[in-house]
Parts: structure tokens; C-alpha cells; sequence
């Protein structure tokens, strides 16, 4: 596939270049502040599954906006599996955080429990059967929902990627333990043939007996047994009149401007296919015409 292809291909992934994001994503998160004004009054931010970094480019520029200059210090932690390029005014974490020992990073980080949101737009490589990939993506969320009840401060806000299966009211009946207000969010810039939704969990306020435990499955906690499976807001995020990631567009998007391609605003810094890279260019790999 040429590169004009792949850029007609997808609306975001052009805009998303000319907007000099690393990656697509960061309209999901784009438009879901939009809706749902996440960043006032943020100061201290950690941002889960962070590579290659277009939602803690997000938050920068948010944190960085005259609205929030000058209240307090701007903290970022971006935490992801894999190695990401760093982004000026981010602490990086590199580790995996369903393991404690990245998990205990993040929290030293924020002792004292000074966090005001926790993101998390982490998906498993997905394998094509619905039931296995809504499980793992299911663990991925408490993973990174244990680590936001060590950190967030009261009535802080969780904000993560779901996949909506059939189990999933069981899921978010235990968020809303937690939660005075939790909604589904839908971006447009999320096809409408995905089952992925972000889960929105506003105002952190445990319940009086919960301890915050690393070590401890919250599906696992007494208090958590017998949840009700109440209704959950849905909410389309973005403009309705804008562009949709279901249509393709010319290239040429607006009558002022001609189409010029441009490169990723950040290549891939230890990609899988790094050595095929070295091979072809050293000329070892005839490449086909």
C-alpha cells in the first residue's frame, strides 16, 4: 500500500500528523474533554499505556493552558510496556502495569495520593475471539483502576478504554462503588464497527472500608460482592457535523489548501521489524516495484 493510499485510508491519521500528534488517538481524548471539560483543575496527571504518547501530548498542552498557568505544579507520568521518544515536561516509566513493581513505581511518584486524573487507553493485541479479548481487556482496566485508587486524590477522575461486551455491566457496577457519576463515552473519532468505548469515572469516593491494597484484586474485595447492574449513560463525544473515522475523504480537505503528504511526527523507536529495517538498508533486501 503507497503512501497516498494510506493516508486517504483514515481522516484522523492525516489530521493527526498535520496537528503533529504521534498518533490518532489523541482526538479520542481530544473530544471527550470537549464534551466532558476533564482538565480544569488538573495539576497531576498519570498517564497509563502511554506509547507512542499522543494522550500525554494531549494533557501537556492542556496543563500548559492559560486556564491552569501558574495555580501549581504540572505533574505528567506517562507509563507504558514498550520504549516511547520522550515529550518535554513527561517523567516516563517503562514497565508493564500489571506488575506490582510498576505499579509501586507509579505510586512513589504520587505519595500522598496527589493525582487528579488517571488515564489509561491500553489495549491487549487483540486475538479475534470476542470473549478472550473482552476478559484481557477487562483485567487491563482493574489493573490500571488499582493503581488509580493509590493515587488519586478524592474526587478524582478515572477515565480508561472498555471494550463493551456482554460481562461489561458487571464491570463498571464495581467502578460505580467507587464513583459518584460513571459514563460511557463514545469519540466519533472511534469507529462505529469498534467495540472499543472509554468508561469515565468522575468524582473518586470509596467506599469507607476499602484500603487500598496493590497487592489485592478489587474483584476480589467483599465490598465489591453483590454490586446492582444499574443503567450507564452513553455519551457520543465530538462534533456531529465533523469528520467521521467510518468515511473516506479526498486528500484535499479544505479548498485553501493542496495535499501534502507528511511523516509520522514520531517514527517508531524499537518497532519489531527494526532488524528487516537494518537489512534493508544495507541493501540485503531487494525491495519489489
Amino acid at each position: 500500500m503507497g503512501k497516498s493510499s494510506r493516508d486517504k485510508r483514515d481522516v484522523f491519521y492525516r489530521l493527526a500528523k498535520e496537528g503533529n500528534f504521534r498518533a490518532r488517538s489523541a482526538y479520542k481524548l481530544i473530544q471527550i474533554d470537549e464534551e466532558f471539560d476533564l482538565f480544569t483543575g488538573v495539576f497531576h496527571v498519570v498517564d497509563l499505556c502511554a506509547a507512542p504518547g499522543s494522550w500525554s501530548q494531549v494533557v501537556s498542552q492542556r496543563l500548559a493552558s492559560d486556564k491552569n498557568e501558574g495555580e501549581r505544579a504540572v505533574k505528567i507520568v506517562a507509563v507504558d510496556l514498550q520504549a516511547m521518544a520522550p515529550l518535554p515536561g513527561v517523567v516516563q516509566i517503562q514497565g508493564d502495569i500489571t506488575k506490582k513493581g510498576t505499579a509501586e513505581a507509579i505510586i512513589e511518584h504520587f505519595e500522598g495520593k496527589s493525582a487528579h486524573l488517571v488515564l489509561c487507553d491500553g489495549a491487549p493485541d487483540v486475538t479475534g475471539l470476542p470473549d478472550f479479548d473482552e476478559y484481557v481487556q477487562a483485567q487491563l482496566l482493574l489493573a490500571a483502576f488499582n493503581i488509580a485508587t493509590n493515587v488519586l486524590v478524592p474526587e478524582g477522575t478515572f477515565l480508561a478504554k472498555l471494550f463493551c461486551g456482554k460481562d461489561v455491566l458487571v464491570l463498571l457496577s464495581h467502578l460505580q462503588k467507587f464513583f459518584k457519576e460513571v459514563v460511557i463515552a463514545k469519540p466519533r473519532t472511534s469507529r462505529n464497527s469498534s467495540i472499543e468505548s472509554f468508561v469515565l469515572c468522575k468524582t473518586y469516593c470509596p467506599p469507607l472500608q476499602y484500603v487500598p491494597n496493590i497487592d489485592k484484586s478489587l474483584l476480589g474485595s467483599p465490598e465489591l460482592l453483590d454490586s446492582p447492574h444499574p443503567r450507564f449513560p452513553f455519551k457520543a463525544c465530538g462534533n456531529q457535523i465533523s469528520y467521521d473515522s467510518d468515511t473516506t475523504y479526498p486528500l484535499q480537505l479544505e479548498d485553501s489548501t493542496s495535499y501534502e503528504y507528511r511523516e509520522p511526527e514520531q517514527a517508531p523507536i524499537s518497532p519489531p521489524y527494526a532488524h528487516f529495517l537494518s537489512l534493508q538498508h544495507n541493501h540485503k533486501i531487494r525491495t519489489l516495484h
